[in-house]
């Protein structure tokens, strides 16, 4: 079988977009999708990922890429049903988009949600991370990168609003938060999720994770706990 293994983990938002990517290019002939949950520190998988993160795509038994992007960007080089999810005229946008996404956004994004996954509670880290996406980096998002049009730089989507957009559902393990979020990146985010109904499985198990989530930090509300003052 030579066919390449997409390993995933299905609770995990970094893994949605590459899910979603496969599903939607019809590449399942050619990747097969792997759930990797309990194995990502096994041998056989520590063989091919020292790094021991999903997703991963495995080409043999020692030789895999991972790193979301990176995985994406490779699948839509390789297949040419993929391609116009990540279009020639826009690469040097789009890879600005998930550079920023990656050390911009993402760290905010984790500092808040990543209580769900056990993380320790760490309120002012969470209020300051909300902050700073709500004044900054949504942002740029909004009037940068989608700037009146329906996805980032374009009017059809690409895998740099698959790596931004389904990043967000983690956000959703605080209520009070999720309920703050400006209307338009909400509205962007379901937008993608409407352009890629082949993945809303997985990101609707992440979403009820998320929103069933009552442990520490849940009720924390930016408004209230002080955080525009």
């Amino acid at each position: 079988n030579n066919k390449m293994k997409l390993h995933y983990l299905g609770p995990s938002a970094n893994c949605h977009g590459a899910i979603a990517l496969v599903k939607k290019a019809k590449l399942e002939g050619e990747v097969e999708l792997v759930d990797a949950w309990g194995k990502t520190k096994t041998p056989e998988f520590l063989a091919f990922n020292p790094c021991h993160m999903c997703p991963t795509l495995q080409f043999s038994s020692a030789d895999s890429i991972w790193e979301s992007n990176a995985v994406m960007r490779y699948l839509c080089l390789t297949f040419p049903d993929a391609e116009k999810f990540y279009p020639t005229e826009l690469r040097h946008k789009l890879d600005t988009i998930m550079d920023w996404r990656q050390t911009q956004m993402y760290p905010c994004v984790s500092d808040i949600g990543s209580v769900v996954f056990g993380v320790p509670e760490d309120a002012p880290k969470a209020l300051k991370a909300f902050k700073d996406l709500v004044e900054n980096h949504f942002s740029v998002l909004v009037n940068t990168f989608l700037n009146g049009k329906p996805f980032c730089y374009s009017n059809s989507p690409t895998i740099a609003d698959l790596s931004v957009a389904l990043a967000l559902t983690g956000l959703k393990g605080r209520g009070h938060f999720w309920d703050e979020l400006p209307e338009a990146v909400t509205e962007y985010y379901q937008r993608v999720l409407d352009a890629f109904p082949e993945v809303a499985e997985f990101v609707g198990a992440l979403s009820g994770m998320c929103e069933s989530y009552k442990g520490e930090g849940a009720d924390l509300h930016p408004s209230h706990d002080g955080l525009w003052a």
